[in-house]
């Protein structure tokens, strides 16, 4: 465990700037592409949306992450979410952080989320685990951004089999009734961000800000550290 955090946490060497957390060779070496700021897909340099989301686009409005899920990132990912490794949530943290910069930047002024609401796992998956390594990042992030973050108010109801080598079709009827609203919620939000670890075919995040809309969501970002 890198517990004084005066290494990369990737590849051990010295950090200059502790906080940073990645050394500089680390940081480059994450594969970044042009992608559709809907859904994530990889684009040519002048586009913005990919064919099929000008056809038929997700739920949510706009797409943010950080990089491709491959080396070194996808070691990251892995070590966090498989291997206990929970301190490195703010390193992933400050890489999703600088991917919101960098989209401003890149698309201008960005809708303010009111909150910030980290997909949610079953119970069982949870105790399983030890942590949801999405409300871990969703944490950081709420204190950098200085954005509430709301655990309670979508719940995992069903516990599904993973989405890993299913077609289309059957992860949508996977995740079918797999989330609700908590019962208990007497908040009401306009706009929210929406943040996974990594972000596949995004049938999860799409049943989620469906779901969302239903109870008055209007503006929904999706923020996520990896795309594969």
């Amino acid at each position: 465990m890198n517990w004084f955090g005066i290494r990369c946490v990737q590849c051990q060497r010295k950090l200059a700037i502790p906080s940073h957390h990645l050394c500089s060779n680390c940081y480059r070496a994450i594969r970044r592409f042009h992608y559709c700021a809907r859904c994530g897909a990889a684009l040519s340099a002048f586009a913005l949306h990919c064919g099929n989301c000008l056809r038929q686009p997700p739920h949510w409005d706009q797409l943010i992450i950080t990089g491709h899920y491959s080396e070194p990132l996808s070691n990251l990912i892995h070590r966090f979410k498989f291997q206990r490794q929970y301190w490195l949530d703010h390193a992933l943290a400050r890489l999703m952080l600088l991917a919101i910069y960098d989209a401003r930047r890149h698309y201008g002024l960005l809708t303010r989320p009111e909150v910030i609401i980290p997909v949610p796992l079953h119970h069982l998956r949870q105790w399983q685990r030890g942590y949801n390594q999405a409300a871990l990042i969703a944490n950081v992030l709420a204190k950098k951004l200085c954005i509430p973050v709301d655990h309670q108010f979508i719940q995992r109801q069903k516990s599904t089999k993973t989405q890993r080598g299913l077609s289309a079709k059957d992860r949508r009827n996977n995740l079918k009734n797999a989330f609700q609203i908590n019962a208990k919620n007497d908040r009401t939000y306009h706009s929210i961000a929406l943040i996974d670890d990594v972000i596949t075919t995004g049938s999860t995040l799409n049943e989620i800000a469906l779901l969302v809309k239903k109870a008055g969501v209007v503006h929904i970002q999706v923020w996520g550290i990896a795309k594969t």
